[in-house]
């Protein structure tokens, strides 16, 4: 038994219940390789303590009401941006309003844009306390790239203002056609507005810029599912599994179909593998 596996002590279970932290973000951290969990002697995972460590700043980014969608994606550009041996000591991320902040040292950044952020002290000016104020929106300068359209993209989705977060995707999309993320996020705001034709017709497009991508896949598989095309649906949960065979809800999915068609064989595999990889 090698060290690392001796140091693998926690469950996804315990992971769980230790951290409160819900299925998804703890298995699309896993898919993101932000966190690589070992197996044990019955391929469950194992997490070590800085796997432990880790979660536990996706919890409290959780608790700090951050969206799990910009919880995973900002921690996987963060983690592309450290060096291979992560330095925990000296490192804190946290909440920071809607945004995610790390800091190293002195030096403060967005997770997100990489942007340095200034740290600003509250001070008493006359009694009262003074803040520095945002410079309206219309004075803001147009992003010059994808990523930061797709960073305003998400303000704005947050802020409710979807005809013009779903512009700034398109523009993001315009300058990257590979843009996963902006696919992503343009389509499951199609479907939570009950745009599943448009969705689906929207990931077709996508999957011929990032066919690799399985949460794409992943995507248009639920669309699909809400439009009742139960057969295409499966297909797609299929093509997610073949690129990402470690994600549990593509294989819960699919066996709740292959249930509902008849097809028990396939529905009792998937079942397994979701069991299996529930640790």
């Amino acid at each position: 038994m090698t060290k690392q596996s001796l140091e693998a002590t926690y469950t996804l279970r315990s992971i769980r219940e230790m951290l409160g932290l819900s299925r998804a973000v703890l298995t699309g951290f896993i898919a993101a390789g932000f966190v690589k969990p070992s197996r044990g002697p019955r391929n469950e995972y194992r997490f070590t303590f800085q796997d432990v460590v880790l979660l536990r700043t996706a919890q409290g980014l959780q608790a700090a009401s951050i969206p799990p969608r910009k919880i995973l994606r900002s921690l996987k550009r963060l983690k592309a941006a450290l060096p291979q041996e992560l330095p925990l000591t000296g490192l804190r991320i946290t909440a920071v309003g809607s945004d995610i902040a790390v800091r190293n040292g002195s030096s403060q950044w967005a997770a997100e844009s990489g942007q340095l952020l200034m740290d600003f002290e509250i001070a008493p000016v006359r009694g009262a306390v003074a803040f520095l104020q945002h410079a309206p929106a219309s004075l803001e300068p147009s992003p010059a790239d994808a990523d930061e359209w797709f960073v305003r993209a998400e303000e704005l989705e947050e802020k409710k203002a979807h005809p013009e977060a779903e512009a700034a995707y398109r523009r993001a999309l315009d300058l990257s056609p590979s843009h996963a993320d902006a696919w992503l996020n343009l389509g499951a705001m199609m479907c939570e507005a009950r745009r599943c034709q448009e969705a689906v017709a929207l990931y077709d497009r996508a999957l011929e810029h990032c066919p690799d991508e399985p949460l794409l896949h992943f995507n248009r598989a639920i669309a699909l599912e809400d439009q009742g095309r139960t057969r295409e649906a499966i297909a797609s949960y299929e093509a997610c599994l073949r690129l990402s065979p470690d994600l549990a809800d593509a294989h819960f999915n699919a066996a709740r179909l292959y249930e509902q068609i008849g097809n028990a064989q396939k529905a009792v595999r998937h079942f397994s593998a979701y069991r299996r990889l529930q640790g």
